[in-house]
């Protein structure tokens, strides 16, 4: 069996990956100008190191450095934000982010011309080529290895509330779905991807990726796409649950939210307390729950199957947090979780735009497009 090494990290620290939609000015619909867009920021053909292209010509993806505080993480996206306006915006061209677009097709996109790219759609074919999804990425250090899988398994128990917050895709090609987040249920098709297994020891994960090495699954692991997943390579535990967020005041909040419950586990371990777990068919249940109702889920909160409003128990949470995001330098982002829980989730705010505009989904779009150049939820 061939053993996965676990890199080197600082406790805590922070990295941020978010993909952004390229969005016609005044259609609204995709633009497939991604590879226009990276030929542009690194002219000789290197990869722009906070810029990135993603699976499909209507998506960039823009990352952080290493950042030992969310607010430095946020400049650093505001930062590729604004480099990547001064291309667009000649090419009437908008970055947008929600968990889906609202009314684009996937029968109309283009994939990028890369072999990973190219091996992925050949073996998944239909689901595949329909992953026309968004979604924000945010590892976290951990200094150990030995505490990697207790505190991925503890954070599974929290999985629903993040994808509430983030929850931003009601609309699939121009219809309502009446779920808060198809894009949750969507990218669990892939056959690596969706909820991780409930591994006890390390040993367990490099059994699973000898295994599926061996029978032709993935050839490294960064082809395991969980919703919570170790990212050996970085030494960081990494949450792949959230939905595309439309603003950086949402990416913060939910970066600053990961960030605290990692931190806040890793001190349990510390303190040599046991660390919470659900079953996974809770997780499972919690999971559609939260896909399904977003904010008005009422959520399986513990291994006896108590329940509660979503709401109320974040309520809690937050409070119980505040002393890690003193420590970590992140209550006003930890505290904006209480903007979305006062504003409503995006899949909310969506279709309240489309109720006022009659159904018309160019509004939506124009309101994505206008929350993320406010930078707040409007």
């Amino acid at each position: 069996m061939c053993p996965i090494p676990f890199a080197s990290s600082a406790r805590s620290t922070l990295g941020i990956e978010w993909e952004l939609a390229l969005v016609d000015k005044d259609s609204g619909d995709l633009r497939q100008v991604a590879q226009t867009i990276l030929d542009a920021v690194s002219p000789d053909g290197s990869q722009h190191p906070n810029i990135r292209q993603e699976l499909l010509l209507n998506t960039v993806e823009i990352v952080t450095d290493v950042c030992n505080t969310v607010e430095s993480a946020g400049r650093d996206l505001s930062r590729s934000i604004e480099l990547l306006q001064t291309l667009t915006d000649p090419l009437r061209v908008e970055l947008m982010c929600a968990g889906t677009h609202p009314f684009a097709r996937w029968t109309h996109q283009k994939v990028t011309d890369k072999q990973r790219y190219a091996t992925l759609i050949d073996r998944t074919q239909w689901w595949g080529r329909q992953m026309l999804i968004y979604g924000i990425h945010v590892h976290v250090g951990v200094e150990d290895r030995s505490k990697v899988l207790p505190i991925a398994n503890a954070l599974l128990t929290y999985q629903g509330h993040v994808q509430s917050l983030s929850a931003s895709s009601p609309f699939w090609g121009g219809s309502d779905t009446a779920y808060a987040s198809n894009r949750a249920l969507m990218f669990q098709q892939l056959p690596t991807a969706g909820l991780p297994f409930d591994f006890r020891d390390w040993s367990e994960l490099e059994k699973y990726v000898d295994d599926m090495t061996k029978v032709g699954v993935i050839d490294e692991f960064n082809e395991v796409r969980w919703d919570i997943r170790p990212s050996p390579h970085y030494g960081t535990i990494e949450t792949r649950i959230a939905d595309g967020a439309s603003n950086l005041t949402e990416v913060l909040a939910l970066a600053a939210l990961t960030q605290c419950l990692v931190e806040h586990f890793s001190t349990m371990l510390d303190q040599g307390k046991e660390l919470p777990r659900l079953q996974p068919w809770f997780v499972q249940e919690n999971k559609w729950r939260s896909a399904r109702y977003g904010m008005d889920a009422i959520l399986i909160l513990d291994e006896h199957g108590n329940e509660d409003l979503i709401t109320d128990d974040l309520g809690r949470l937050l409070t119980e947090l505040e002393p890690v995001a003193a420590r970590l330098g992140c209550e006003k982002e930890l505290s904006d979780v209480r903007v979305i829980l006062r504003k409503g989730a995006s899949y909310q705010r969506q279709r309240a735009v489309a109720r006022r505009s009659g159904g018309d989904l160019g509004a939506v779009v124009n309101h994505l497009v206008n929350e993320l150049r406010a930078g707040k939820p409007l």
